[in-house]
């Protein structure tokens, strides 16, 4: 059997202000909102976020592509998050990558295609 969607779900603190980091620094839309539980959407692409974490440091698989990866690195920092690792091409790789953290202390990926 197939799975009706896949989801990729991340750690919040403070759900209003994760709502808010994801929405505005890149474009997911608001599914479902609550104060434990919410889903934003991306095309058919579905983040979620699950209440009651920590804060502490949240390593996830998440990786987003954007056409310029330098202005979204920007857009992080302006937002609350954190720029871990700043966008550079590794030898033999297509892309330019670069790792952020969220307010809420998740990590993921930011690229952009170089081809």
């Amino acid at each position: 059997m197939r799975p009706e969607k896949v989801k990729f779900m991340l750690l919040a603190t403070n759900m209003t202000r994760a709502v808010r980091f994801y929405t505005q620094v890149f474009g997911f839309t608001e599914v479902f909102v609550s104060e434990f539980w919410s889903e934003l959407a991306f095309g058919d692409a579905i983040l979620a976020l699950h209440g009651g974490h920590d804060g502490t440091i949240n390593p996830t698989g998440l990786s987003l592509q954007f056409t310029d990866v330098f202005e979204v690195a920007a857009l992080v920092e302006k937002a609350g998050g954190k720029i871990v690792d700043a966008p550079n091409q590794r030898e033999g790789e297509p892309i330019l990558l670069g790792r952020y953290r969220d307010p809420e202390g998740n990590e993921g990926f930011i690229t952009q295609y170089v081809g």
